[in-house]
């Protein structure tokens, strides 16, 4: 299979850099002028995404090598961009960041898809060092395919002139410069910016367009975007393929609980489910359904209205000792255990299906991409089995599970460890996987959905 896609790949020289925000600005830029712009973020992150759907109206999508094979990535771009004038992707960390040996880097994900890279540049505080630093990214790898760059945070006209000519002298073509403005800026917290589904960003998006509409050249952008050639498939995978089981699965969905790869979501629909969203914050009960999926989010931020959902927690608790399948993941993961303590030491009471207590920490406990192996049977599949996984989270266990389901490998430094609850119908951790990645994962899950319904 070969399919022409105009795309576009915006990396940075590092983390901070101003790429999201640019990221977004040009997302909106493009779609105020009738472009149907769909969107894509490198590596495992849940929340940059989120901003992009705002900009362009349309699902965001990860595209990362270690949690999909790279012919399942290229599949999920093709089928997910094919109805798009153009892709934007942005990239993650610096453009050579990503796991052991450069997996899911934004260098490696523009050489899979052989996409033109423009490079965000942090010019605060320096002048033609840009230009330096411009080539050593354009020279390290010479596969990749820089197009040019973007100068952010510059100070003014002439600051601006300086680095141009310097870009200028070594054939390195300046696509805009973003002058400083506070008003760009997006709010964080611990794992990175505030979701969207908690801050009102109305304004910052349109703020954002004007300013990256009037300082960046998107003709330009659109004529580097045109130039590439097509993307060619080897072949079609499962992911795609449809299996009828006409299953319900409980998807929980809501400020707290958030952080899902839409492509993961659909490769259980594919299957046959019907995914049904609820909100354990807002919803008083669990729908009637014949499996569960709790996704990672931020509960510690909603612990307080999580307690008070008092009959939300017991259907929940009920459906678990009714044998229905959970998995559940990072945050979900920490709802299903008896409480939670918060960042001030306060404990709140969680579901209480896993005997164990998960407490908020001052500093990242795990950041990284693994490696996990099934330590036994269960609705995820059978001992032995190894999935790709990440972890990201600033929690804790306070006690030692004595039932881990997973054996893990952390990629990064080989360190080994123990992760993880099981019983006959419940899998979770703080892993997250793709089930774009880990078909057979997911079959088994939609089988023992079938099995209990």
């Amino acid at each position: 299979m070969k399919i022409k896609i105009p795309r576009l790949v915006i990396a940075a020289t590092q983390s901070g850099s101003g790429k999201t925000t640019i990221t977004v600005g040009i997302i909106a830029a493009l779609k105020a002028r009738g472009l149907k712009v769909q969107s894509y973020k490198i590596g495992p992150d849940y929340i940059d995404p989120g901003y992009h759907s705002l900009a362009s109206d349309r699902l965001a999508h990860n595209l990362d090598s270690w949690l999909v094979n790279k012919e399942t990535l290229k599949e999920i771009f093709i089928e997910t961009s094919r109805d798009s004038d153009i892709a934007i992707i942005e990239g993650v960390m610096g453009l050579y960041d990503g796991g052991k040996n450069g997996i899911s880097s934004t260098a490696e994900i523009a050489k899979i898809l052989d996409a033109p890279i423009i490079l965000v540049i942090d010019v605060k505080s320096m002048g033609t060092s840009a230009a330096a630093i411009a080539l050593g990214f354009r020279e390290y790898d010479q596969e990749i395919n820089l197009a040019g760059v973007i100068l952010n945070r510059v100070g003014s006209d002439n600051h601006k002139k300086i680095i141009e000519e310097a870009l200028n002298d070594l054939n390195i073509k300046c696509f805009g410069a973003i002058k400083r403005d506070k008003n760009l800026s997006t709010s964080e917290r611990h794992l990175g910016l505030l979701p969207t589904s908690e801050n009102d960003t109305s304004d910052l998006i349109k703020n954002i367009r004007d300013s990256i509409s009037s300082q960046v050249d998107i003709n330009s952008l659109i004529k580097i975007s045109n130039s590439q050639s097509e993307i060619k498939l080897q072949k079609n995978n499962s992911t795609f393929c449809i299996l009828h089981s006409e299953l319900k699965i409980a998807v929980a969905n809501d400020e707290a609980f958030n952080f899902y790869y839409p492509e993961s979501l659909r490769v259980l629909e594919n299957f046959g489910a019907k995914i049904i969203k609820f909100s354990p914050l807002h919803d008083s009960k669990l729908p009637k359904v014949d499996g569960l999926i709790i996704g990672g989010g931020f509960p510690e931020m909603f612990a307080d209205q999580l307690e008070r959902n008092i009959s939300m927690r017991e259907s929940i608790k009920i459906a678990a000792d009714d044998g229905l399948p959970i998995f559940a993941e990072c945050g979900g993961y920490m709802y299903l255990m008896n409480e939670l303590v918060d960042f001030n030491g306060k404990s709140f009471k969680m579901i209480g299906v896993i005997d164990n207590s998960a407490k908020m920490n001052d500093r990242l406990q795990m950041v990284g991409y693994v490696e996990a192996k099934l330590n036994t049977d269960c609705i995820l599949g059978k001992c032995g089995d190894t999935f790709h996984a990440h972890e990201f989270h600033f929690s804790s266990e306070i006690f030692d599970c004595k039932q881990n389901i997973f054996q893990c490998v952390r990629i990064r430094n080989d360190q080994r460890y123990s992760a993880g609850f099981f019983n006959k119908n419940i899998v979770a951790s703080y892993l997250h996987i793709h089930f774009a990645g880990c078909i057979e994962a997911a079959k088994n899950f939609i089988e023992s959905c079938k099995n209990y319904k």
